[in-house]
């Protein structure tokens, strides 16, 4: 193939082939390049964008491109008006003739060399002429002076006069003073191609945008910057993951080793196994980079073999970009919207809400994710079933996912995924992020161990599910818990890991309804009659509900019964629950609390914040409205402007009704609140000093689920002790014991 031949003219897209080139292949760093695809658009007129291809493909949107057709237009106009051949006129003048020769040759080697490789350089060069030759014809001959002017006025002026309707020349006005000319820095600063590695699809914006860093971290070993521009009120969530750090040699490799591994199309059986099948592509990807590159000659350390080893498996066993982006703890959503190629990935995050990414992922991205996701879940994609619900584990992150395709978006392809964390989320962390306070944390535990059924319910996006996972983990390991979702998002292999005796149940998707998959309302039949357990549904959605309620009213379940539902209040809950899934007004009340978490904004309404903002609980006297007959009841509601959980005097006094049906089962304890609101400030206490001492010590590991799970067991053996030494839980007795513990197991693991 022809260096610099354009490959194929697509939907306005201009493809060079520009590999071996030894004047590069990026318009921004290249005079020569940017020369050659002026040319190129001055004989194709259609072209809308255009991609130069080498060891990466550099891709030039639309507006750039236009940057270029404006150059191009500009130098056809200065030969077709023969800006040039008045030139003639001053040679022939005895005076002029040296004047001439000079001024030719500099005219034919600005318009057709400079102007084409180097625009802003060519109007800088002349700019600085024209000022030259007027203070040179104020102190010449009358005869030269006034050559010197009709040259001006009949050549250079009408020249810049073109020039300057070139949006790129009007760009990098404010920016010539004392300019280099030849310099190429204030193309880079122009023109931001994204750019896609051979070996990969998605194209990624090299350049960062022009705008203040307000945040940067590492994700492994990918550097990510949080950019505020100033024209946009989204943030750019700018990421340099390894890939795109690498020599021109090592991309060679890569692409070459996976073209090799593509031949290589993984059975079903190995998608599903998805463990298998990258540690399986990792080692051939390592022995296959060994040979390439003794063949190629290329020299490469072990370390850098392993290195892309791992970015091969990748982008051929794994997800490609999107691994990356799940990799970050901070990211909670993911976007991909259609048609694929022309919008970047959109996330929301932790910290920032919704960013746009420096990702844009193509239409090959997309089938190749679409293929993955119908392979791994075994759910089908395509006519019938226009939306594809499943879930994903890669290193580093899970998430669950929703496809859609092109019968249901007209555009192709889109992909929605909602991260969840790697690790499960605990109270401790959870109070970290101000998510709710100690003494909710303190409450909620109480309120799991004891066996009461809670709701917790919220907008989309709240962390509802994250929230009914860290409530599995305050439950003892002793405990049976069973498991009943549509979608995977539950800790559940996480929890089993920790030693958990963990059921797991899969119903089917109320979206996709794939016919062999057992409906939600039989799973949960089923999961009733595994025995007695703790039983936690993934969200309560459709007529499942009524077998629930059934359940919970004549007593099958005695632990804790536990599920998410949308609902911004109790009384939302309330009216989904008996008017949308048919569940009797009474039934409801087989519901002890409604626990709400919803979205904070921010009163510039740039950032919202998580917050748990009402504890709810349902008494059992109402008969039809709990609102008219006061069967809400709040025992914990939110204060925006302390931006924190407070009691209520419901709580306070000791008026709970659930809390004092939970204290008239314990001996010792029924008609004592005292001791009742001791155990939950115990609690509160507990959860609160793992929270000062990680922040003290700067160890986030001490918050997570291991160390949990010991804080919960520890509690309990030192409230037995002192239960059985004095007859009741002494809380200052067993808080010194537990800190005294907690202190030398925190310092064991920095």
């Amino acid at each position: 193939m022809v260096v610099c031949n354009i490959e194929e003219i697509k939907e306005g897209n201009m493809r060079v082939h520009c590999l071996g080139c030894i004047f590069g292949s990026s318009v921004e760093d290249f005079d020569v390049c940017m020369a050659t695809t002026i040319d190129k658009l001055i004989q194709q007129k259609d072209v809308r964008e255009f991609t130069l291809a080498s060891t990466r493909e550099y891709h030039y949107p639309s507006d750039q491109t236009k940057l270029l057709k404006e150059i191009a237009n500009a130098y056809v106009e200065i030969l077709n008006e023969k800006k040039l051949v008045s030139l003639n006129k001053i040679i022939k003048s005895k005076e002029l003739l040296e004047y001439g020769k000079i001024w030719y040759n500099w005219l034919q080697d600005l318009v057709h060399y400079q102007l084409r490789g180097d625009p802003i350089g060519a109007y800088v060069n002349l700019i600085r002429e024209i000022r030259h030759l007027k203070a040179k014809a104020q102190h010449e001959p009358q005869k030269i002076s006034e050559g010197i002017m009709y040259y001006l006025e009949n050549t250079l002026i009408p020249i810049k006069e073109i020039l300057e309707k070139c949006q790129l020349i009007q760009i990098s006005k404010p920016h010539l003073t004392a300019y280099h000319i030849g310099s190429r820095d204030l193309y880079r600063q122009i023109f931001r191609p994204s750019t896609r590695p051979n070996f990969m699809f998605t194209k990624y914006m090299t350049v960062p945008p022009r705008g203040e860093i307000i945040d940067r971290y590492n994700v492994g070993d990918s550097l990510v910057e949080i950019y505020k521009v100033t024209d946009k009120v989204r943030p750019v969530y700018f990421i340099t993951p390894p890939e795109f750090r690498l020599s021109e040699e090592q991309y060679l490799l890569l692409d070459a080793a996976r073209q090799v591994l593509e031949k290589r199309r993984p059975r079903e059986l190995e998608l599903r196994e998805q463990e298998k099948m990258r540690e399986l592509f990792y080692n051939i990807g390592i022995e296959l980079i060994k040979d390439l590159s003794e063949q190629m000659h290329i020299s490469i350390s072990s370390e850098e073999t392993e290195k892309l080893a791992r970015i091969l498996t990748r982008y051929t066993a794994g997800l490609g970009i999107l691994e990356l982006l799940l990799a970050d703890e901070k990211i909670q959503d993911i976007y991909s919207n259609s048609p694929l190629g022309i919008s970047p990935i959109f996330i929301n995050h932790q910290d920032f809400d919704e960013c746009e990414t420096n990702l844009i992922p193509t239409k090959d991205d997309g089938e190749r994710w679409a293929t993955r996701f119908k392979l791994i879940s075994g759910r089908p994609l395509d006519e019938a079933n226009p939306v594809l619900d499943t879930e994903i584990s890669v290193p580093g992150g899970v998430a669950r996912v929703a496809a859609i395709n092109p019968h249901l978006s007209p555009d192709g392809l889109a992909f929605a995924l909602r991260r969840h964390r790697f690790k499960p989320w605990t109270f401790p962390l959870f109070m970290n992020l101000n998510f709710f306070n100690p003494l909710c944390g303190g409450l909620l535990w109480f309120l799991t161990e004891y066996g009461r059924t809670i709701l917790v319910a919220g907008t989309r996006g709240t962390g509802k599910t994250s929230l009914l996972g860290s409530l599995m983990l305050q439950i003892l390991p002793s405990y049976r818990i069973v498991t009943c979702e549509d979608t995977l998002e539950l800790p559940v292999e996480a929890l089993r890991e920790l030693g958990y005796n963990v059921q797991r149940l899969k119903s089917r998707s109320v979206i996709t309804k794939i016919e062999f998959e057992l409906s939600a309302e039989d799973a949960l039949r089923t999961a009733l009659r595994l025995g007695d357990s703790c039983l936690f549904l993934g969200e309560v959605r459709s007529v499942e509900a009524k077998a629930l309620y059934e359940a919970m009213r004549v007593g099958a379940l005695a632990n804790v019964v536990a599920g998410t539902i949308h609902g911004e209040s109790a009384y939302g809950v309330f009216d989904r629950v008996v008017n949308d899934l048919g569940v009797p007004v009474t039934s409801f009340k087989a519901t002890d609390i409604v626990v709400i978490a919803n979205k904070i904004r921010s009163p510039d309404g740039l950032k919202s914040y998580r917050r748990v903002v009402e504890i709810t609980e349902i008494r059992k006297h109402w008969q039809r409205d709990p609102v008219e007959e006061n069967g809400f009841i709040n025992l914990m509601e939110y204060d925006v402007k302390e931006d924190t959980l407070k009691p209520t005097d419901i709580l306070l006094n000791g008026e709970s009704m659930v809390l004092n049906s939970i204290a008239n089962r314990i001996p010792g304890w029924a008609g004592r609140w005292d001791l009742v609101w001791d155990n939950i400030q115990l609690r509160a206490n507990i959860l609160k000093t793992m929270v000062d001492i990680s922040r003290q010590t700067k160890n986030l590991e001490i918050l997570e689920a291991p160390m949990l799970i010991k804080v919960n067991q520890m509690f309990h053996k030192f409230a037995e002790e002192s239960r059985k030494e004095i007859g009741i839980i002494d809380s200052k007795r067993v808080f010194d014991l537990w800190l005294e513990w907690f202190k030398k197991e925190a310092k064991s693991t920095t």
